[in-house]
């Protein structure tokens, strides 16, 4: 295994298609299928993986479907771009975390972030409920109360995040939940355990989120988001530039009220 590249524990599947597939994408994760080559026919595959030809090509209907695969007439079935690849999709997001996890991830991770979550904690203040905050203060009350080397700890990060994306009241914010729940875990994966006083600043910028939230500081709430998401790059040592370089001025939000009543 490469230097910089943490394997997660694989989990099995429910079918035998749904195996046969994830264990064709982490191939294709991880390099080992590369772009533009083809697969091995029929017999070889149904050889490898123990299965017959119906759940074979349902497993690749599955690929073909997230983006990984293609079929062509007279050529048979080939590894597309990585561009092509459906990378919201769940279970290409898990398959990543068990292919294992390496830093163009995580920063592509940390880039689709950095564009969503700011705007999100932005909406969330401007409409965030009671309901909202109590399940974001829950959140930052399980992070203080579990400790930052469990599992419970970064299922408490998750919760005050995906808080937030609920509390902009945009299910397209809420959709992204999935990107979210993976780019934690792999940061928990390659930074844990915190230690004293990292705790203490994991913990006081994830408040400063909730504080701004529940203050309706439109502004400081993307500010604190922002600072998170680099505070949690800085740990693992992913990121490759700071927050001004990345953002020049695009966390800096218009309420989303004023964007139907502000003139030209």
């Amino acid at each position: 295994m490469k230097p910089g590249i943490v394997a997660v524990p694989e989990r099995r599947e429910h079918s035998n298609h749904a195996e046969v597939a994830r264990m064709l994408a982490i191939d294709i994760i991880a390099g080992r299928a590369k772009e533009g080559s083809k697969l091995a026919g029929d017999a070889e595959l149904m050889l490898r993986f123990g299965v017959s030809r119906p759940v074979l090509r349902e497993s690749v209907k599955t690929l073909v479907a997230k983006g990984l695969l293609t079929t062509k007439a007279r050529v048979g079935t080939v590894v597309r771009e990585r561009a092509a690849w459906n990378m919201f999709d769940g279970d290409l997001l898990a398959w990543h975390l068990q292919a294992g996890i390496d830093r163009r991830f995580l920063d592509d991770l940390a880039e689709i972030r950095l564009a969503v979550e700011p705007r999100a904690a932005a909406l969330a203040a401007e409409r965030r409920t009671e309901a909202d905050l109590a399940a974001m203060r829950a959140g930052l009350a399980a992070m203080q109360r579990e400790p930052s080397d469990s599992v419970a700890f970064a299922n408490a990060d998750l919760a005050l995040h995906v808080a937030v994306a609920n509390a902009s009241g945009n299910p397209f914010m809420r959709s992204v939940g999935g990107v979210i729940d993976v780019a934690l875990r792999a940061s928990f994966l390659l930074s844990a355990p915190v230690e004293e006083p990292e705790r203490d600043i994991v913990i006081m910028t994830h408040r400063k989120i909730v504080d701004a939230i529940a203050a309706r500081d439109v502004e400081g709430a993307a500010d604190a988001m922002v600072a998170v998401i680099f505070n949690g790059l800085r740990r693992h040592g992913a990121t490759r530039s700071e927050p001004s370089e990345r953002l020049p001025g695009s966390h800096r939000l218009i309420a989303p009220s004023r964007l139907l009543t502000d003139k030209d």
